[in-house]
C-alpha cells in the first residue's frame, strides 16, 4: 500500500509540474516579440521598432501610414487587453467579458448608444484620415495574431479576445469622454432640483462660483462670497429636517491636469518650454504608452517627422509631445458640454404623447448568462435619462452623442511647424474639450480651448434644463471646433491652466461652467511662475512637484487659534497639539497636513449640512446634493466671520461646530493609533494595480501592483498624487531641444507582468527624478518587413 501511495503522489506531482509548465508556457507565449524580423502585411517598406531600458518605443518608417501600422502592431502586443477595456467601457460591453457583475455599468453606458452612433457616423470620426485608421486597425490585428498565445488576462477570464474594428478606435476616444465629463450630467440636474427648494439668497450663497483662490487667464478673481445679512437670510427661521445624521458629502476626484508654459522671453536662450501633467486614475500598466515616431512626410519642410511623447493605445495618434518645432499638452476644461431639456409627456416605458419619440433595443451580451435587452428612448434632443413626477422626462444633449464630437484631427498636430500652424490645425480637432497649451521653437506660446463647442442659440441658458415652452427658441444645438477662445503671446510670457476658470464675461457665459475646480492649484502654479524671471526645464519640473500646502496654511492657523481661545474643547486641543509642527507641505511624514486637511473637510461637511437643511426638509428622499467645487469661497468667510444667523441649527455656537468637526477627526484617526503618529503617507499610500488584481488572492494580487509607496502631494497643489489618482504623466520639453527635456510616467510601459518593462520607470515618477524625454540607448531592435 505504501508503494502505491508513493507512486500516486509521484504521479500527482508530475501532473502538477506539467500543468505549471503549461501555464508558464502559455503566460510567456503572450509576451510581445522584442527583436528579430517579422512580416507585416500592408507595409510599403521595412520599418524598425527599437526599445530602450524603459521599453520606450522608437518607430522608424518610410511613411506616416507605415509608422501608424507599426504603432498599432506594438500597441496590440503590449496592451491589447487595456485597449479592449477602453472600447468596451465606452460601448457598454463589459458584461461579455466579466459576466453579470458588469451589467449595471453596461446599462448606464449603453443608454448613450455610442457603438451604434460611432458606426453610423464613422466618416465624421475618420475625416480625411481613413487610410491611417485602416492601417492602425490592420496593425493591431496583426500584432494580436502574432502572439503565440492570447494575452494573459484572457487566459484568466477563460475567453478569447475579439478582433479590432475601425469603430473601436473611436470608442477609445469616447472612453475619455466618460473619464473627463459627467456623462449623467448629475451636478446640473441636482442644482436644478435644489434651486426651487431654497430661498434665492441661500441658493446664491451655496453656489457662489469663485473664491479668493481664482487665477484665471482673463479677468480677476471672483473673491469669496459676500455673506447676506440677517434681514436677507436667517437659517434659524428656515425649516430643517428631523434627521439626526448630517448629510453625507461625497468626495470628489478633480479629474484634470496641469499645463503651463514660459515663452522665450523667460528663458536664458530664447526657447519656449511647455510642461504638462494629466491627472487621471492610475493603474498598471499606465493609460499612456511612450513612443517616438520618425518617418518621411513630403507635406512638411525637410520632408521628415520626428515626434516623441505619449500615445493612447487604441488611437492612431501622438496625444501630447514635441516634434522639434512645437510642444503641446492638455488639461481638462470643465466647460458646460451637456444640457437637459424637459420633454413633456415622455415619462414611462411607453408614453403616448412624447413628441419625436424613438425607441431602440440594445442587446447586452452577458458571459455565462442570457443576454439582457435595454430599451433606450430618445427624442430629437437626446436620450431620455430621467422620468419626472409630472409625466415629463429629462432628455440629455451631450457633445459625445453628436456627429463632429470626436475625430482624428489630433493626428495632424505632429505636422505643425509653428505656433500659428498648430492653432490652425487645432481648429479642426474634436475631442473632449481641453485647454491646449503650445510652445514653438521660436519661443512663442499660446492657449486655446481645443474641441467641439456647443452652439447654443442666443438667450438659451445651458445651466438649467430647457423648459418645454422655450424649446421653439432654443433648438437642439450643433457643434463647432473653430470658434474657441484663445490667448496668443501673453504679455508676461507665461501661461497656466489647472481645470479652474480661465475666462470671464461673455466668453465664460458662452462656454459655461461644468464644475470648474477650485483655483488653489492654478494660483500656486501662477505664483510659482511669477516668482522668477528666467526658467529652464528643471525649474518647471519643480513647479510640477510643488507639494506646498499653501491652501491649508490658514486652516492650520485657525485650528491653533481656536484651540487656544475656546474653553471646553478637548478635541480641538488634541488636534492642535498633534499638528503643532506645521511643515507646510503634503509630505508622507507630515502629521499636521493630515490632521488639518481632515478637520477642514469635516467643517465643510457641517456647513453644507446646515446650508442645505431647508431643501432636505422639503425634498426628503428626493434630495440630491450637487458637487460644490467652489465651496471654499463660502466656507472661509463663514468660519472667519461666524454670523449667528448663518450658523447651522444643529449647533448652539460656532465653537461647538468646530469642536464637533475636531471630535470626528480625532475619533476616526484614533482608531488607527496615537493621534501624533497619523502621518499623511499612512493615508496616501499608492494602490496602483492592474485592473484584474482585485480579483486575485494576496500573492498574485501583489504581483500585479506597483510598490505600495507613501506618496507626497494631494489635490489642492501642483503635485496631484493620491492612492490611485494623480499625474498620469509628467512632461517638460522645449521644442527643438528635446534632448534637455524631462519625462515621467507611473505604471510602466508593458501590460505583461513577466515583461522586462513591467513597471519600468515607475520609481522615477514616485521619486520625482528627472528622466530623459527622448528614448535612451537601444536594448532591443525588431524589423518589420512587407509581406
Amino acid at each position: 500500500m505504501a508503494h502505491w501511495i508513493k507512486r500516486g503522489l509521484l504521479a500527482l506531482l508530475v501532473v502538477a509540474l506539467v500543468a505549471a509548465a503549461g501555464a508558464w508556457w502559455l503566460l510567456r507565449g503572450s509576451l510581445p516579440q522584442l527583436e528579430g524580423e517579422l512580416a507585416l502585411r500592408g507595409l510599403s517598406a521595412p520599418a524598425t521598432v527599437q526599445r530602450d531600458a524603459h521599453g520606450v518605443v522608437t518607430i522608424d518608417a518610410a511613411s506616416e501610414v507605415d509608422a501608424i501600422r507599426a504603432l498599432g502592431y506594438v500597441h496590440a502586443q503590449e496592451r491589447y487587453f487595456e485597449m479592449d477595456l477602453l472600447r468596451r467601457t465606452a460601448a457598454g460591453e463589459l458584461s461579455a467579458l466579466f459576466g453579470p457583475i458588469a451589467v449595471e455599468v453596461d446599462q448606464r453606458r449603453r443608454m448613450h448608444r455610442l457603438r451604434a452612433r460611432t458606426e453610423q457616423h464613422l466618416g465624421s470620426f475618420a475625416v480625411d484620415q481613413r487610410a491611417l485608421l485602416q492601417a492602425y486597425t490592420d496593425g493591431v490585428n496583426a500584432g494580436l495574431g502574432d502572439l503565440r498565445a492570447r494575452p494573459w488576462p484572457y487566459l484568466l477570464l477563460r475567453t478569447e479576445p475579439e478582433r479590432w474594428q475601425l469603430a473601436d478606435s473611436a470608442l477609445v476616444g469616447y472612453a475619455m469622454y466618460f473619464d473627463l465629463q459627467d456623462a449623467d450630467n448629475t451636478r446640473e440636474r441636482a442644482l436644478w432640483k435644489l434651486r426651487p427648494n431654497l430661498p434665492p439668497a441661500l441658493y446664491a450663497l451655496l453656489t457662489h462660483d469663485g473664491s479668493s483662490w481664482d487665477a484665471p487667464l482673463f479677468g480677476n478673481a471672483r473673491g469669496d462670497a459676500a455673506l447676506p445679512d440677517a434681514a436677507t437670510l436667517d437659517l434659524r427661521a428656515l425649516p430643517a429636517p428631523d434627521a439626526v445624521k448630517p448629510v453625507e458629502v461625497p468626495r470628489r476626484n478633480e479629474v484634470g491636469s496641469n499645463n503651463f508654459a514660459v515663452a522665450g522671453s523667460r528663458t536664458g536662450d530664447g526657447r519656449a518650454i511647455v510642461a504638462d501633467d494629466m491627472h487621471l486614475g492610475l493603474r498598471a500598466p499606465n493609460l499612456w504608452f511612450r513612443a517616438r515616431l520618425r518617418y518621411a512626410d513630403a507635406r512638411v519642410p525637410g520632408g521628415r517627422i520626428d515626434a516623441s511623447g505619449f500615445t493612447l493605445p487604441g488611437l492612431p495618434a501622438l496625444v501630447v509631445g514635441s516634434n522639434g518645432h512645437i510642444a503641446w499638452g492638455f488639461t481638462n476644461s470643465y466647460g458646460d458640454w451637456l444640457d437637459w431639456a424637459v420633454a413633456p409627456g415622455c415619462a414611462g416605458e411607453a408614453p403616448k404623447a412624447c413628441a419625436g419619440l424613438r425607441v431602440f433595443e440594445e442587446k447586452i451580451a452577458v458571459k455565462g448568462e442570457a443576454a439582457r435587452v435595454l430599451r433606450v428612448r430618445e427624442t430629437a434632443w437626446g436620450p431620455l435619462m430621467h422620468d419626472n413626477p409630472d409625466g415629463s422626462a429629462l432628455a440629455l444633449r451631450w457633445s459625445a452623442h453628436l456627429p463632429g464630437g470626436l475625430n482624428l484631427g489630433l493626428a495632424k498636430l505632429v505636422r505643425a511647424q509653428s505656433l500659428d500652424e498648430a492653432m490652425r490645425y487645432a481648429q479642426d480637432v474634436a475631442l473632449p474639450v481641453q485647454n491646449l497649451v503650445v510652445g514653438d521653437s521660436t519661443g512663442r506660446i499660446g492657449w486655446r480651448l481645443l474641441g467641439p463647442i456647443p452652439q447654443r442659440a442666443a438667450g438659451c441658458n445651458g445651466a438649467v434644463p430647457l423648459a418645454a415652452d422655450a424649446a421653439a427658441n432654443c433648438p437642439p444645438w450643433s457643434l463647432r471646433t473653430d470658434a474657441a477662445p484663445q490667448l496668443i503671446d501673453p504679455p508676461g510670457g507665461r501661461l497656466w491652466t489647472a481645470n479652474s476658470r480661465t475666462l470671464e464675461g461673455a466668453e465664460l457665459a458662452r462656454i459655461g461652467d461644468g464644475g470648474l475646480v477650485l483655483g488653489a492649484r492654478a494660483q500656486q502654479i501662477r505664483d510659482d511662475l511669477m516668482s522668477k524671471q528666467r526658467f529652464d526645464e528643471r525649474d518647471l519640473l519643480r513647479v510640477q512637484l510643488d507639494d506646498r500646502a499653501i491652501f491649508l496654511a490658514r486652516w492650520w492657523k485657525l485650528l491653533r487659534e481656536e484651540a487656544a481661545r475656546a474653553k471646553g474643547s478637548p478635541a480641538l486641543a488634541e488636534l492642535s497639539a498633534a499638528s503643532a509642527r506645521w511643515e507646510g507641505r503634503a509630505t508622507p511624514e507630515s502629521v499636521s497636513y493630515r490632521v488639518v486637511r481632515a478637520w477642514r473637510l469635516a467643517v465643510h461637511d457641517r456647513l453644507i449640512d446646515g446650508l442645505t437643511a431647508p431643501a432636505r426638509a422639503r425634498q426628503g428622499r428626493d434630495f440630491e446634493l450637487p458637487e460644490l467645487p467652489q465651496f471654499e469661497g463660502v466656507a472661509w468667510p463663514l468660519v472667519s466671520q461666524r454670523p449667528p444667523h448663518l450658523l447651522p441649527r444643529r449647533y448652539p455656537s460656532w465653537d461647538a461646530l468646530l469642536e464637533d468637526a475636531a471630535r470626528q477627526v480625532r475619533d476616526d484617526l484614533a482608531q488607527q493609533g496615537p493621534l501624533a503618529q497619523r502621518r499623511w503617507g499612512e493615508r496616501n499610500t499608492a494602490a496602483i494595480c492592474h485592473p484584474l488584481a482585485r480579483a486575485l488572492p494576496g500573492f498574485a494580487k501583489s504581483a500585479l501592483c506597483m510598490p505600495a509607496d507613501e506618496l507626497p502631494g494631494d489635490v489642492a497643489m501642483p503635485r496631484v498624487q493620491r492612492q490611485d489618482f494623480g499625474a498620469s504623466e509628467r512632461m517638460v520639453v522645449a521644442p527643438g531641444r528635446e534632448a534637455q527635456g524631462i519625462i515621467q510616467m507611473p505604471g510602466g510601459q508593458s501590460g505583461h507582468p513577466l515583461s522586462p518593462y513591467w513597471g519600468a520607470g515607475h520609481d522615477d515618477w514616485v521619486q520625482g527624478r528627472p528622466s530623459p524625454f527622448l528614448p535612451g540607448e537601444t536594448q532591443y531592435r525588431m524589423t518589420l518587413k512587407p509581406q
